[in-house]
């Protein structure tokens, strides 16, 4: 049962350290596992304050825009960005993330939940699944590769701005396994190529009056210090127990999700 905390008379300090502790579970997830931490970041604004399933996702992509442009700068100073691939990722994603958030607006709450579910589930199945990619299928032509990117972009950016996350969980097995990039570089220009498409979908959000800018004091700091700390974590702790339990609980999460009927 949710939490009604968003909409009940509080003060905004309250509200802030809320969401700031929101903030950094869902960076400090994505920061381990090596996503944006919106797949979690949605349910925990849904179940803690209260926020409707239109408005969480609108939220959750305003504040992973702060995530992936601090990332984005960690694998730029490392030179783990490939700028060309971003650049081919982030044009369609930019018009296909407002597509999505007005494809998301138009749907029914429990539809919204229901299809959330089945990515959670999805997004569960490629952790676990993870260690036994293949480095790459083929290797593609320069204009083939390009064109992969291209698509690529424009599906994951719909995605995104329906879905209210991120996009890498998709968008980083696309460049590993069909265009053959390392992980790390593919990684890196995710991150750049969704924040912009993560500003259109946010800012459609916004006009459509699904996103609750006072709770991004909080969640802008919390997913970026969580993001640090998770992914400074991430090199000590046992990854193959991690995948394991978190997935597992996306699997608790996602199942809930799409039980999801329409209010009687």
């Amino acid at each position: 049962m949710p939490f009604p905390l968003y909409d009940a008379p509080q003060g905004n300090a309250v509200r802030n350290a809320k969401t700031f502790f929101i903030g950094i579970f869902a960076g400090g997830f994505g920061g381990i596992v090596g996503l944006g931490g919106g797949i979690v970041m949605v349910p925990l604004l849904v179940m803690f304050l209260g926020m409707g399933q239109h408005k969480a996702h609108g939220t959750s992509l305003a504040a992973l825009v702060f995530t992936g442009a601090s990332g984005a700068v960690a694998y730029w100073m490392a030179g783990a960005i490939d700028l060309m691939a971003a650049f081919l990722l982030a044009i369609p994603a930019v018009v296909t993330a407002g597509w999505g958030a007005r494809y998301a607006n138009n749907l029914p709450e429990w539809r919204l939940k229901k299809y959330f579910g089945y990515l959670t589930l999805f997004v569960a199945a490629l952790m676990l699944l993870k260690p036994y990619f293949p480095h790459s299928l083929y290797s593609a032509g320069y204009w083939m590769k390009g064109a992969e990117l291209f698509i690529t972009g424009g599906f994951v950016g719909f995605l995104s701005g329906a879905m209210g996350v991120g996009g890498g969980g998709l968008m980083v097995p696309s460049m590993v396994l069909l265009v053959g990039m390392g992980q790390h570089t593919a990684q890196g220009s995710s991150l750049l190529a969704m924040v912009p498409a993560g500003i259109s979908g946010a800012r459609t959000h916004g006009r459509l009056g699904n996103l609750a800018y006072d709770a991004l004091w909080g969640l802008v700091p919390g997913v970026v210090v969580g993001s640090f700390a998770g992914g400074r974590l991430a090199a000590f702790l046992p990854d193959d127990m991690l995948r394991v339990a978190f997935a597992a609980a996306l699997v608790y999460t996602g199942a809930k999700y799409i039980s999801a009927k329409p209010k009687s």
